[in-house]
């Protein structure tokens, strides 16, 4: 029987599989972060300052707040005109805002002006917040369909970079969580910045503690 003729894309396939580099171990990575509970590595007052400057970099704002009266006082100034208002947050629910949305259709939260909703926590290095479904109702489309949105965290639940937001949510089960940093946003090639082009046109993270 005479040998096959090897096609030109066999000949280079057989070739690349002749030419495989050897296997080496995974390099053994240092640890970034080591979450403690009451944070002792970190230093809560400078990640703090950096957070609220990464995110009014990016577009966004942070207030800080002791406690939800204050939250209801700051919608009520400055969001006074703003026809729609829901939160996930029930210490709010009721006295300002439409509470009777949760098990609505996700089209019919089209015309929400405003969503006020808590994260699990932030993220110093890029102004982001963690947020998962628990904390959104089970209603994902929120943070993305409002014109705008404010987002509640404890002060004390800010880490200082991506490391140890990853580290914190390591074997956490949870069905959807994204990371939401400042209102959206877009630019085209003449660099002209628009705010809420896929989402929030503003962001506020109130900072609780």
């Amino acid at each position: 029987m005479k040998n096959k003729k090897l096609s030109s894309r066999e000949l280079i396939l057989d070739k690349i599989k002749a030419n495989q580099p050897e296997f080496m171990a995974l390099p053994a990575l240092p640890s970034f972060a080591i979450i403690d509970s009451d944070q002792k590595n970190f230093d809560t007052s400078a990640i703090k300052v950096q957070f609220a400057q990464v995110l009014a970099s990016i577009g966004g704002q942070v207030i800080e707040i002791e406690n939800y009266d204050e939250i209801v006082s700051y919608v009520k100034g400055t969001f006074a005109d703003t026809s729609r208002i829901v939160t996930t947050i029930a210490e709010l629910s009721g006295q300002l805002f439409d509470n009777k949305w949760i098990d609505s259709n996700p089209h019919d939260l089209a015309n929400v002006e405003l969503s006020i909703i808590a994260a699990h926590f932030g993220v110093a290095e890029n102004g982001s917040v963690w947020v998962t479904e628990e904390l959104l109702c089970q209603q994902r489309v929120l943070p993305f369909i409002t014109q705008n949105l404010a987002i509640v965290i404890d002060q004390q639940n800010i880490v200082p970079t991506m490391h140890h937001a990853y580290e914190r949510i390591a074997g956490s089960d949870y069905g959807f969580g994204t990371f939401i940093a400042g209102p959206s946003k877009t630019a085209d090639i003449e660099q002209s910045l628009v705010l809420g082009a896929h989402g929030s046109r503003t962001m506020t993270v109130f900072l609780m503690g």
